[in-house]
């Protein structure tokens, strides 16, 4: 008899009781349950984990996104306290890397409050050994419990880990996708009704998709948060993450587990969780809280012009515990083009107060996209 993990018996005793759940409920548990939730349990970063980020590849990113931030503070008119957000801070390097490149900015420096928003109890404890020589800062569950005041907010990698709700175009309408019990093991099936009027809501070039067609769609509460305190209280966001500048059909739900693709239904709690991120999505949702957007633009074209060639040839001029070729191939990493391509695959969207129209490396794309 096959032994299931705590999280798959739970969800199995769910779905035995309730039904199959929405493949968005089923993300979010395996994710963030509160005992068993993969990102509650362990750290999953780094080359011991299951994928690695950007700030892990190299310094080099990290320090552009501070000068980036600096940029913005001065934008901003330079106030004497501004808050430093980062959002799903991961092991804290990126902040850690940012927070030492805008030292040669003392005036900012010292005018920064970090805060870091993060849910995982492990992921918090490698962050407070990273950050403890650094800076003070403070954790909270939820932006919102941040104190008030004029912002700059990062996140990187962040909008892809969360639950993703998926709908199948059928002839009856679309349907939500769902993950239930089929002889024992999870599979996916769908909602034999419809979801009312979704049809509306989806790009007028999907709505004609032939049947069997999948849309994905995230709630909007999160990027709703971001623009309403940039609006409300000043400042600036900057989202980093893989996914498409415009909303399309597609199954990009997937599994990774030891940086290697894995089945997202099996070992539930085991693997990281994840689907594209829909720009177009995210930045419509910005502008009706009435923030501007810039770009998205793909991330070589952000690091390129933020000046990440001219760091690289800095690192391998001065740096003695760096080789050179280390630092080309993390270049390379970062910014390279093509399909499957970090510089392609990730996008860069920038949110801005209305009194702030231009942000660094976004220029070619500022105003509502």
């Amino acid at each position: 008899m096959t032994e299931h993990s705590p999280l798959e018996h739970y969800l199995r005793h769910l779905i035995a009781t309730a039904g199959p759940m929405p493949v968005a409920r089923y993300m979010q548990l395996c994710m963030t349950h509160p005992d068993y939730g993969y990102y509650v349990s362990r750290d999953p970063l780094g080359r011991g984990g299951d994928f690695i980020t950007a700030p892990e590849i190299s310094q080099m990113f990290g320090e552009l996104i501070g000068l980036w931030a600096a940029s913005v503070w001065n934008a901003m008119g330079m106030p004497e306290r501004v808050q430093l957000i980062e959002l799903g801070p991961g092991r804290g390097t990126m902040m850690a890397d940012a927070l030492r490149a805008i030292r040669i900015l003392p005036a900012f420096y010292e005018a920064i409050e970090v805060h870091l928003i993060e849910l995982s109890p492990s992921l918090r404890a490698v962050q407070r050994d990273t950050l403890a020589d650094v800076k003070p800062f403070q954790w909270h569950h939820l932006l919102g419990d941040v104190p008030d005041g004029p912002a700059i907010i990062l996140a990187n990698e962040y909008f892809d880990a969360l639950p993703i709700h998926q709908m199948v175009k059928q002839e009856t309408g679309w349907h939500e996708r769902m993950v239930g019990l089929v002889d024992d093991a999870f599979a996916y099936t769908i909602a034999p009704e419809p979801t009312p009027r979704f049809g509306v809501s989806v790009p007028p070039h999907v709505r004609n998709a032939p049947n069997g067609t999948i849309f994905e769609w995230r709630e909007t509460n999160e990027i709703m948060a971001i623009a309403r305190r940039i609006r409300e209280f000043g400042g600036a966001a900057l989202l980093i993450d893989y996914g498409h500048i415009r909303s399309d059909a597609g199954d990009t739900f997937q599994a990774v587990a030891r940086h290697e693709y894995a089945d997202p239904l099996r070992t539930p709690g085991t693997a990281d969780l994840t689907a594209h991120v829909d720009f177009q999505a995210l930045a419509d949702a910005a502008q009706t809280m009435g923030v501007l957007t810039h770009g998205p633009v793909e991330q070589g074209a952000f690091l390129t012009q933020l000046g990440i060639e001219t760091r690289a040839q800095t690192l391998i001029k001065h740096s003695a515990s760096q080789s050179a070729s280390d630092v080309a191939s993390a270049l390379k990493r970062l910014v390279e083009s093509g399909p499957k391509a970090m510089g392609s695959l990730f996008k860069v969207l920038g949110l801005s107060h209305p009194s702030i129209t231009t942000l660094a490396a976004l220029s070619d794309s500022n105003g509502p996209a």
